[in-house]
C-alpha cells in the first residue's frame, strides 16, 4: 500500500515531467518555426552537448560533447566545458558554412552552462 506522502512526491514528480515536457516541446518548435539550422543543446550532470540540425533534412549537420576524445581531459560538469564545446561546435559549424541558426536550449534554463555554450558559440561566429 502507498502511504500518503509516497503518493504526494509521485503526483510532484509527474507533474514536475510534465511541464519540463511541455517546455521542451514550446521551445523547440519555436525554434523550428525560424526555419535555419537548431542549435539544440542536452546537458546531463556529467557532460554536455551540442548539435545542429536541420529539421528540413531530418539530419545533424555539426555536433560536439564533452565525451570526444579530444575533450577526454575536461571535466564535462562545469561551465569552462561548456564554453569549450561552444567554441567547438562554433567554429565545426562555420567550417561547415553554417553562420545562422536557431538557438533551442530545450527544458533548460538559459543559465550557467547553457549561457556560457551559447556566449562561446556567438564568439566563434554563430549569429542567433
Amino acid at each position: 500500500m502507498i502511504d500518503a506522502s509516497t503518493d504526494a512526491t509521485m503526483k510532484l514528480q509527474k507533474r514536475i515531467s510534465k511541464q519540463r515536457e511541455r517546455r521542451r516541446y514550446r521551445v523547440r518548435n519555436r525554434a523550428r518555426k525560424l526555419g535555419r539550422p537548431r542549435l539544440s543543446v542536452f546537458r546531463s550532470n556529467k557532460h554536455i552537448s551540442a548539435q545542429i540540425i536541420d529539421d528540413a533534412a531530418g539530419k545533424t549537420i555539426v555536433s560536439a560533447s564533452t565525451m570526444e576524445k579530444e575533450m577526454a581531459g575536461a571535466a564535462g560538469g562545469n561551465t569552462a566545458a561548456a564554453a569549450k564545446i561552444g567554441e567547438v561546435i562554433g567554429k565545426r559549424a562555420v567550417d561547415a558554412g553554417i553562420k545562422d541558426v536557431a538557438f533551442d536550449r530545450g527544458e533548460y534554463k538559459y543559465h550557467g552552462r547553457i549561457a556560457a555554450l551559447a556566449n562561446a558559440a556567438r564568439e566563434a561566429g554563430l549569429s542567433f
